[in-house]
C-alpha cells in the first residue's frame, strides 16, 4: 500500500499539476465542435496570485491574530495536515481534515446536511431550505439556522456543510433546487446570510455551497455519466458570462461573505470550461479578491481534479482527502508537502491555507482547548464499530447516541406552517371549521411502508414527501403524516373520517369521494435529489413538472365528483396545475413544500386556522414547461466532451424571464393568500445623501510567510518508522524521499515551467476596484443606502395575520421590468396599521460594467413597487435621478 503511495506522489504530481494547472493560452478561444468557446461566453480567463488573507478584514481581526499565533507553531507536515482530508470513511464524519496532536488539535468534522444532521441518530429533520425561504421572514431563517448548528454542534461537529446558494434554481427540473432557496438572487442572498449568522453565532462553521453555476445532477460528474450510459471525457461546463454572474449566481455567495460565512465549497461541474476547484477566476479573482472572502475554500466531495493547479487556483482544503473514495491516493498529503518543498507550490500560499481554515474555526467561537469532541459515527448506527470504518482497524465505542433535538420539534412545526403556501381558496373554503366528514386521498397523506428512513438517503418516494433525497438529508427522528395529523384533529371534535393511499385504486377512491357532504382533501408530491440516486428514472434532476404516483389523475378523478377538494401539494418546486387548477370543485390548493418531521401537525395548523397562512411561492408556477424559457440538458451535446450548458437567458430567471416576455404564469412569484385582507397605502420615498461610487485603489501587503521556513533535511518527511499505518488513510508523509526527486527533476518541463505566470508572485498585488480594503462583500460603496421606502399597511380584515410585503424595482434599460430588493413579514391585529420600511442601496440600484469591470448605475428612469407578490404591486413610485 505505502509503495502505491509513492507512485502517486511522482505520476499523479506531473500530470496534474502539468496538464490540468495550465489554463487555456493566451486568451486564445478553443473549439469545440467548430464553436468558438470565446463566443459561447465559456472561456475563464486566468487570474493569479491567489490572495492571501487581510488581517485588516473587519470582523476577522481576532481570528485573524489567533491563527496566526496558531499556525506559526505548525510544521510543513502539520500544516498540510490541516488541508487534506484524511480519506473517505476513515474518520466519524464524511469529511475530517488531520490533526495537530502535538498542538492539542483534533482535526475538523465536516458533516452534512443543509436539512440537519445526516448519518445520525436522536437528531431533528427540518423543513427544506426551499420552505423555509417561503417564510420570507428572517427570523424564523435566522432561528433555524441557529436551530440546526445547535444539533451539528451537540454532535462534535465543527463544519456544517450548508447552506446552499447553488444550485439557486435555473430549471424548475434542477434536482437539488430544494436544498437551495430560491432562483431569485435576493431572497437567496438573504436567507443565505440569515441562515449563517445564525449557524455561525451558535458555534459551528458554516459552508456556503456550492459554488458555483451547479444547476443541474446530469453530467456533474464523468463517473455517474457512465453509469447512466453516458460517455463524456469531463463534466458539464456551466457557461455563464460576466453580468449573468455578478447579477445572478454570485449575488448570493456576495450576501454569504458579508455575513462572514467560514468557508466555501466549490462545486462539481466547469464553470466556463475550467473545473469549479481549480478554477482562477471565479476562487481568486472574484470569491478571494472582489468579494474578499477570508475563509477557507474547500472542494466537493471527489470534487478536485489536480494537485498543484488546484492550490494555486485558490483551493484550501480537500475533501474527503482521497481521489477515489477509499483509494489511498490523495492530489495532496503526500504530494503538496512535495509540491511546497521542491517550489512549485510557494510557501505563502500553504501558509494562507491554514490560515483560513484555522480563522475560520476561531472566527465562531471555538478554542483548542474546548474543542468538542465527536459522538457519533457516519457509517453505523451501532454503539460498538470501527474507528477506521473502511479498514476495519480499531474496534471500539463509536456512537453515543446523544439526543440533541431539544424543543427542535416545535420551531420546526412553526416554520413549515409558516412556509406553507395557500395558493387558492374559493369563498372560505379554508380554514376548515368542523366539517363532520372528511374524506383524505393520496399515497402522500400516508406513510412510507418501510418507515420514514427506510430508503437510503431518503432515495425512493413512497408515502407522503416531508424530504428529498440524497446528500442533503437527515434521518427522521418521526415523520408526522397528514393522515394521522388529520385523523386526530378530526376525531378530537367528533367527526368522520376515512383514507385512501392507493393511487391506483380508481374506484374505492370514487365511492369514498361522492358520498354525500364529504370535504376532500387530496394529497399529491413530486420529488428530486442528488445525482448519485435515480429513483423512478429520474436522474436527480426532474424528467417533468408533473406530479407522482399518478397524482394528477387522482386530482381529476376526485375533483368530478366531491363539489369541495382541496389539494394539497408536496412538492420540490413548481408543477404542472393546467388541468385542474381552475376546476370548480377544487376550492383550495396549498403548497406544503418539504417540511420536515412535523409535515401533518404543520398542515393541520393551517388547514383549521390556528395558524394564519402567510407563505409567498419562493418560484413562479408556469403554464407550461416551455415557459420557464430553460431546462435541464438531459443529452450530452458536445459529443464525448464536456457538455456544453450555454446560460443563454442570462439574468432573465423565474418571475423575471416571464414578466420580460409578457408570459402570464398560473402563480406568480411572491403569491401567497391570508385569511384575513389587507391594504397599502401612502407609499414615500425619500432620497438619502450618500458619497459617490470610487473604485478601490492601492495594493495588498506582502504574501506573509508564516512560522519556521520548512525543514530541508528530506529525511524529516519520511513516514515515521514507529507509526501505526492504517490502510487507506491519507497522510502528510513521503514514503521515500526519492518521490521528491523524481517530482523535482522533471526532464521536461523543470520544477515550475508549467506554472502559470504570477502564480507564484507573493508581492503586493492591486486591489480589485470591485473589492475593498477592509470590509467583505465587494466595495463598501456598493451598501450605501440611497433611497428610504415606506408604506402603510393595515389589517383591514377580521381576523390576526401576517402580511409579506415586497419591493421591486424597475432600473430601466436593458433589465428585467421589476426585481425584488426587500421584503419584511408583518404581524398585524385587526385594524391595526404599521409601517413597511426599507432601504435601496447603491447595490441595489446598479448593474455590473463588462467593460470597467465594475458597478455602476446606468442613466435611465427608475421605479419602486410595494405588493403583495411580483404582479400584484398597487404602489409605485419614480426615483429622484441620482
Amino acid at each position: 500500500m505505502k509503495s502505491s503511495t509513492t507512485i502517486l506522489a511522482i505520476a499523479s504530481w506531473a500530470s496534474c499539476g502539468i496538464v490540468a494547472a495550465k489554463p487555456i493560452d493566451d486568451h486564445k478561444p478553443a473549439l469545440l465542435h467548430g464553436l468558438q468557446i470565446e463566443d459561447l461566453d465559456s472561456y475563464s480567463p486566468p487570474f493569479y496570485p491567489s490572495p492571501w488573507m487581510n488581517p485588516r478584514a473587519e470582523g476577522w481581526e481576532d481570528a485573524y491574530q489567533k491563527a496566526r499565533d496558531f499556525v506559526s507553531q505548525l510544521t510543513l507536515l502539520e500544516k498540510v495536515n490541516l488541508t487534506t482530508g484524511v480519506g473517505w470513511q476513515n474518520g466519524p464524519c464524511v469529511g475530517n481534515t488531520g490533526s495537530v496532536p502535538r498542538l492539542g488539535f483534533k482535526g475538523l468534522c465536516l458533516q452534512d446536511s443543509p436539512q440537519g444532521v445526516r448519518f445520525a441518530d436522536y437528531v431533528s429533520a427540518f423543513t427544506s431550505s426551499q420552505m423555509a425561504a417561503a417564510t420570507f421572514d428572517k427570523t424564523v431563517l435566522y432561528e433555524r439556522g441557529v436551530a440546526m448548528a445547535q444539533e451539528h454542534k451537540g454532535k462534535g461537529i465543527t463544519v456544517q456543510l450548508g447552506p446552499v446558494a447553488g444550485p439557486m434554481g435555473r430549471a424548475p427540473e434542477g434536482g437539488r433546487n430544494w436544498e437551495g432557496f430560491s432562483p431569485d438572487p435576493v431572497l437567496n442572498g438573504i436567507a443565505m446570510a440569515e441562515t449563517i449568522k445564525g449557524m455561525q453565532d451558535t458555534g459551528v462553521v458554516a459552508c456556503a455551497k456550492h459554488y458555483v453555476g451547479n444547476e443541474q445532477e446530469h453530467f456533474r460528474q464523468t463517473g455517474e455519466a457512465a453509469d447512466h450510459g453516458y460517455i463524456i471525457a469531463e463534466s458539464i461546463s456551466s457557461n455563464i458570462d460576466d453580468r449573468t454572474m455578478h447579477e445572478m449566481y454570485l449575488w448570493p455567495f456576495a450576501d454569504a461573505v458579508r455575513a462572514g460565512v467560514g468557508s466555501f465549497m466549490c462545486s462539481y461541474n466547469q464553470i466556463n470550461n475550467s473545473y469549479g476547484c481549480q478554477n482562477s477566476h471565479t476562487l481568486n479573482k472574484l470569491l478571494k479578491s472582489e468579494l474578499g472572502f477570508q475563509g477557507f475554500v474547500m472542494s466537493d466531495w471527489q470534487a478536485q481534479h489536480s494537485g498543484v493547479s488546484s492550490a494555486l487556483a485558490g483551493l484550501d482544503m480537500t475533501m474527503p482527502g482521497d481521489t477515489v473514495f477509499d483509494s489511498g491516493f490523495s492530489f495532496w498529503g503526500s504530494n503538496l508537502t512535495i509540491a511546497v518543498l521542491n517550489g512549485t507550490v510557494p510557501e505563502w500560499r500553504i501558509d494562507d491555507m491554514a490560515m483560513r481554515i484555522m480563522a475560520a474555526y476561531f472566527k465562531v467561537g471555538l478554542t483548542i482547548e474546548d474543542q468538542p469532541d465527536v459522538n457519533f459515527n457516519s457509517w453505523t448506527f451501532d454503539t460498538y464499530g470501527y474507528k477506521y470504518f473502511y479498514s476495519k482497524q480499531d474496534y471500539e465505542k463509536v456512537n453515543w447516541h446523544v439526543d440533541v433535538r431539544a424543543n427542535h420539534a416545535k420551531q420546526i412545526r412553526e416554520t413549515a406552517a409558516k412556509g406553507t403556501v395557500l395558493l387558492k381558496n374559493v369563498d372560505g373554503a379554508l380554514p376548515l371549521k368542523q366539517p363532520h366528514f372528511v374524506a383524505v386521498v393520496g399515497e402522500d397523506a400516508g406513510p412510507n411502508p418501510k418507515g420514514p428512513n427506510g430508503c437510503a438517503d431518503r432515495g425512493c418516494d413512497e408515502g407522503t414527501l416531508a424530504m428529498g433525497w440524497g446528500s442533503g438529508t437527515t434521518q427522521f427522528p418521526f415523520l408526522v403524516t397528514p393522515d394521522s395529523a388529520i385523523q386526530a384533529k378530526v376525531l378530537e371534535y367528533g367527526g368522520r373520517y376515512e383514507s385512501i393511499f392507493d393511487n391506483y385504486d380508481g374506484s374505492a377512491i370514487s365511492a369514498l369521494v361522492s358520498q354525500p357532504d364529504a370535504t376532500c382533501i387530496v394529497f399529491g408530491n413530486a420529488d428530486s435529489g442528488e445525482g448519485y440516486i435515480t429513483v423512478d428514472g429520474n436522474w436527480g434532476d426532474r424528467n417533468n413538472l408533473t406530479l407522482w404516483q399518478n397524482a394528477d389523475e387522482v386530482i381529476r378523478n376526485v375533483s368530478s365528483l366531491c363539489n369541495n377538494t382541496i389539494v394539497v401539494l408536496h412538492t420540490v418546486g413548481p408543477v404542472l396545475l393546467n388541468d385542474y387548477y381552475e376546476h370548480p370543485n377544487i376550492t383550495a390548493i396549498v403548497w406544503a413544500g418539504l417540511p420536515g418531521e412535523e409535515s401533518g401537525n404543520a398542515l393541520v395548523d393551517i388547514l383549521w386556522g390556528s395558524v394564519n397562512p402567510a407563505g409567498r411561492t419562493p418560484f413562479t408556477w408556469g403554464k407550461s414547461r416551455e415557459d420557464y424559457g430553460t431546462d435541464v440538458m438531459y443529452v450530452p451535446n458536445n459529443g464525448n466532451q464536456a457538455p456544453q450548458q450555454l446560460f443563454s437567458e442570462g439574468i432573465f430567471l423565474d418571475y423575471r424571464h416571464f414578466d420580460q416576455a409578457g408570459i402570464d404564469p398560473i402563480y406568480e412569484f411572491g403569491h401567497g393568500l391570508s385569511y384575513t385582507t389587507f391594504s397599502y397605502t401612502d407609499l414615500r420615498v425619500v432620497k438619502k445623501h450618500a458619497r459617490p461610487y470610487r473604485p478601490t485603489t492601492g495594493n495588498t501587503i506582502q504574501a506573509p510567510v508564516i512560522g519556521p521556513l520548512p525543514s530541508q533535511f528530506l529525511s524529516d518527511y519520511q513516514f515515521p518508522s514507529d507509526f501505526k499505518y492504517i490502510p487507506t488513510y491519507i497522510y502528510p508523509y513521503l514514503n521515500s524521499t526519492e518521490s521528491l526527486r523524481a517530482a523535482s527533476e522533471d526532464p521536461q518541463y523543470g520544477s515550475t515551467a508549467f506554472i502559470p505566470p504570477h502564480a507564484l508572485d507573493g508581492n503586493p498585488q492591486p486591489l480589485n476596484p470591485a473589492g475593498d480594503p477592509v470590509t467583505s462583500g465587494g466595495n463598501s460603496m456598493l451598501y450605501d443606502e440611497l433611497y428610504e421606502v415606506t408604506a402603510k399597511i393595515t389589517n383591514t380584515g377580521g381576523l390576526a395575520g401576517d402580511e409579506v410585503v415586497q419591493l421591486y424595482v424597475n432600473l430601466g434599460g436593458d433589465n428585467p421590468p421589476r426585481q425584488l430588493r426587500a421584503f419584511d413579514r408583518m404581524h398585524l391585529l385587526p385594524g391595526e396599521s404599521k409601517t413597511f420600511r426599507a432601504n435601496l442601496t447603491r447595490r441595489d440600484l446598479s448593474n455590473w460594467d463588462v467593460k470597467t469591470q465594475n458597478w455602476r448605475v446606468i442613466k435611465s428612469a427608475k421605479e419602486v413597487y410595494v405588493g403583495r407578490s411580483s404582479r400584484d404591486l398597487p404602489l409605485r413610485a419614480r426615483l429622484e435621478a441620482w
